[in-house]
């Protein structure tokens, strides 16, 4: 009995390690649960492409903690060019979202900018009229601030059609101040880029574009309209006596102004802005001759006295106004009355001058 009960008690206990070894532990909370991956269709081996091992390096490793429902939601990935790499990313991948923020293709800062715009057209003409043409030089300081020369020179500056029409048909025109022509200018400014960024150019291309705001003072010379356009009768044949201008001197001039700047490759640029030029207008000499000069002219045309010895002012350009035109028989003595009645009444005004620039850059 003793022997038997003694057997039975070793077999139980030589055949606990067994069963406890065949007895699986319970599942982790955490643990993945295994998702079957659906079989990809199968493809010629001619168009199966070979692996890139870029891609197997960039490939991320599903962490071991990840929920099933993240892990139902991945997508499969048949197409080849789903694979394909655009800047280290599978970007056509189902399974991939990038956030990119790129910085400028191009930095400006410590370059130069030549910018030629061939036509100056401006585009609040009421009594005056100016088209011409305007060069700058920007150097780029900063990335986002620049130093800045400009020149513009104006080869048509006329009064408006409405102003030639009072002065044609009404015998009025505007006060002299407020039709003061701009010849040319001068200033130095500064330019400052405070947005920019980037466009896709028939999906091929990447253009860089700027908002550019400038500002900048300078000096301008003037003119003023002393008679229009007339026509003469000379030799039984009717000629035209072109417009006469007197120069009114150089006058202070500013400048605000605001555009884009569209930028191809790293040396060239289109320029599209808006800028209103801002003078003081004051017409108290007519080419240098002042209401006192004009007074001598007349009394002068009057007597016959040579104007040379009339003792006019220093600045009064007098050989303007006499002598006679070869070609239309024009006597230049009648308009010393014109000239006079323009600084009989000094006139002030501020002008603006606001303009359409369209021109192109070189960087380097």
């Amino acid at each position: 009995m003793r022997t038997t009960s003694l057997l039975a008690l070793l077999l139980a206990t030589a055949g606990t390690p067994a069963l406890a070894q065949e007895t699986p532990a319970p599942p982790l909370e955490n643990a993945p649960i295994p998702v079957k991956p659906e079989p990809l269709p199968a493809q010629p081996a001619a168009e199966q492409p070979e692996p890139e091992p870029a891609l197997e390096a960039q490939a991320p490793e599903q962490a071991s903690d990840a929920p099933l429902a993240e892990a139902a939601e991945l997508q499969p990935v048949a197409d080849p060019n789903q694979h394909q790499l655009v800047n280290g990313a599978p970007l056509r991948n189902p399974n991939v979202a990038v956030h990119v923020v790129q910085k400028k293709r191009f930095a400006d800062e410590g370059r130069h900018e030549f910018t030629l715009y061939p036509v100056v057209a401006q585009v609040n003409g009421r009594f005056t009229e100016h088209t011409g043409s305007a060069f700058h030089y920007t150097y780029h300081l900063q990335e986002n601030f620049g130093l800045q020369l400009s020149t513009q020179y104006n080869w048509y500056s006329n009064e408006s059609v409405f102003n030639l029409e009072l002065i044609d048909k009404v015998r009025e025109q505007a006060q002299a101040a407020s039709a003061l022509l701009l010849v040319w200018g001068a200033q130095a400014g500064v330019e400052v880029t405070p947005l920019y960024g980037k466009f896709a150019f028939y999906d091929n291309h990447l253009l860089q574009f700027s908002l550019v705001l400038s500002g900048g003072a300078g000096i301008g010379s003037t003119r003023v309209l002393i008679r229009p356009d007339v026509v003469n009768e000379v030799d039984g044949q009717q000629r035209t006596v072109p417009a006469r201008f007197g120069d009114t001197g150089s006058k202070f001039l500013g400048s605000v102004g605001g555009g884009f700047r569209v930028q191809f490759g790293d040396s060239m640029a289109l320029r599209l802005e808006v800028r209103d030029l801002v003078y003081t207008a004051r017409v108290d000499r007519v080419d240098g001759c002042n209401l006192e000069d004009f007074q001598k002219l007349e009394d002068g045309r009057g007597s016959g006295t040579a104007f040379k010895d009339l003792g006019l002012t220093g600045s009064c350009q007098y050989d303007k106004f006499d002598g006679v035109d070869p070609k239309t028989k024009k006597n230049y003595r009648e308009d010393i009355v014109l000239g006079k009645d323009l600084v009989g009444n000094p006139s002030s005004d501020v002008l603006n001058n606001l303009s359409f620039y369209a021109g192109f850059s070189y960087l380097f």
